[in-house]
């Protein structure tokens, strides 16, 4: 019997083609493909749709898809969510951001958290509090619409017009308060003003009374894989103001540092 180290595991009679055809549907679905149409979904990826078929309804039992109840069709689910999450875990982000993070509360004395986007939502991935009444109830793993949300603003501000019009075709911006952006024309305007300020800032955008403000986390290939944002109440978000400089350039250095600690070395070019 060949030995484990005998054996060429890039070999392809070694790979597991369901496998294979698994993630090739993952990647589909994950480049916003709903796979609506069972023919055509399995046409466009190259594999039998009885096979297809099969594949989905297993990857939805596992959680690691979910049907979209309104519009039909998939998206990512909730199990993948948590995969990536130990992946990122594993890869450092959170162990790099989480030290970083409570830095943040004991300078501002904010709630401070890491998210990354996920479509048309934001997903949260650490958290840490002060100890306050105020301190945010958001926990590891919630979803929120990433429009109206400042980690969501920020890493949707990287998105190029024509992607952003592709996320939103035939989706309603729900609106969570008066200033919530409704319109793609206006929201795209909001994007325009995060990216060029490098941040977005919200004053009771989300939430009556609750104030918040988020920088994007870059890696080593220059790409905003995650935010990171703080929260409290909504006076001390006030701008103009010295507090609302102090949040600012807190975030911005502790999103620095998170980069720079899973690779990025864009600041250091720039100031070359």
């Amino acid at each position: 019997m060949a030995k484990d180290s005998e054996i060429d595991r890039k070999s392809p009679d070694y790979l597991v083609q369901p496998v294979i055809r698994a993630l090739a549907v993952l990647r589909h679905i994950a480049a916003g493909n709903r796979c609506r149409n069972s023919s055509r979904t399995a046409k466009a990826i190259g594999i039998n749709r009885t096979t297809l078929i099969r594949l989905l309804a297993t990857l939805e039992k596992e959680r690691i898809i979910e049907t979209l109840p309104d519009e039909g069709g998939y998206r990512l689910g909730t199990g993948l969510i948590s995969l990536a999450s130990e992946a990122l875990n594993e890869r450092g982000i959170i162990q790099v951001a989480r030290p970083v993070l409570k830095m943040l509360v004991d300078k501002l004395n904010l709630s401070a958290h890491l998210g990354v986007r996920e479509g048309r939502e934001i997903v949260y991935l650490a958290r840490e509090t002060p100890v306050s009444h105020l301190a945010s109830t958001v926990r590891e793993g919630t979803r929120l619409a990433a429009h109206a949300t400042t980690i969501g603003r920020i890493l949707l501000s990287e998105l190029s017009r024509e992607e952003l019009v592709e996320l939103y075709r035939s989706t309603p911006l729900e609106a969570f308060t008066e200033k919530t952006r409704t319109t793609l024309e206006d929201l795209a305007k909001q994007l325009e003003d995060d990216r060029s300020r490098g941040y977005s800032w919200s004053v009771a955008n989300f939430e009556p009374e609750i104030g918040s403000a988020a920088a994007p986390v870059y890696d080593h290939r220059g790409e905003a894989v995650a935010a990171i944002n703080v929260t409290g109440h909504a006076s001390l978000f006030a701008t103009p103001s010295e507090n609302a400089e102090r949040i600012a350039s807190a975030l911005k250095s502790a999103a620095q540092e998170i980069s720079e600690g899973i690779g990025f070395r864009g600041w250091a070019a720039d100031q070359m």
